[in-house]
């Protein structure tokens, strides 16, 4: 899609979404962030790092990110596909090499805690050696669980968190993978489609004792159209600890976010 497009559908959406009454759209922004949402989703994400640990270096990630509920028998499903674009420094001689990293993909099977303003779910996930150049990705297979909670009983103010743990299982690559990570999220709304936001990734390397753990603060604008949410945001994140060389110290998070209504 052109630019130009793209600008005219967000305006005509940014239309619709002001003729809609203001309780239709605090429930719609308040559900924009949950990764449990009972939506089709396709979001456009981005880190830039603009410098990693025990090194000069920048980096970047480019994430395609693709979420769909299903139905296995009566249980209600959520099945996400997360694929990198990652350019990072590779070898001694500090060129950079850019290209696919590494499939990650999980199924959260969602719980009834018996409020439908909270979304909890577990499951199992994977992550396939798709990447293509040398040192963009583990060249492992892994095998893991994710737990998440998204609680929206606040038009306001909605928080919750992505954790998750995953194994190498096989695979050509030099070092096992025993990897876990915590994302919460904070989202405060502001209201006409603004909020503020924080959703670090919090990462601990179980094989080599090493750690990366950010804090940021961000702004993102949340329009609704007659089909389609679309969430556009930044926060930039900043290392209040970290252990070993390669995590970020400073970086960017970028985000294009759009739920399909079913």
């Amino acid at each position: 899609m052109r630019v130009g497009a793209l600008l005219h559908l967000l305006a005509g959406a940014a239309v619709v979404s002001a003729c809609l009454p203001a309780a239709a759209q605090g429930a719609a922004a308040a559900q924009a962030n949950n990764p449990l949402a009972n939506f089709t989703a396709f979001n456009l994400q981005d880190y830039y790092i603009g410098k990693l640990t025990d090194t000069d270096d920048n980096a970047n990630q480019f994430w395609l990110r693709y979420a769909r509920p299903f139905k296995l028998g009566p249980s209600n499903w959520l099945m996400r596909a997360s694929l990198p674009v990652n350019t990072y420094p590779v070898g001694p001689s500090g060129g950079k090499e850019t290209g696919l990293g590494d499939l990650n993909l999980f199924a959260a099977y969602l719980i009834d805690v018996g409020n439908p303003a909270v979304s909890f779910g577990i499951g199992p996930q994977t992550t396939l050696p798709t990447a293509t150049q040398d040192g963009l990705g583990s060249d492992k297979y892994t095998l893991g669980l994710v737990n998440v909670l998204f609680e929206a009983s606040s038009p306001k103010f909605q928080y919750g968190y992505l954790l998750s743990w995953q194994g190498s299982v096989g695979g050509s690559g030099p070092t096992d993978v025993n990897l876990g990570t915590f994302q919460p999220f904070l989202f405060y709304q502001l209201g006409g489609g603004n909020y503020l936001r924080a959703a670090p990734i919090w990462a601990y390397n179980f094989e080599n004792s090493t750690y990366g753990m950010p804090l940021g603060i961000g702004f993102g604008h949340v329009i609704i159209s007659d089909k389609v949410v679309y969430n556009l945001f930044v926060e930039p994140q900043w290392s209040f600890a970290d252990k070993g060389p390669g995590w970020p110290q400073w970086q960017i998070f970028l985000g294009f976010n759009m739920q399909f209504k079913n």
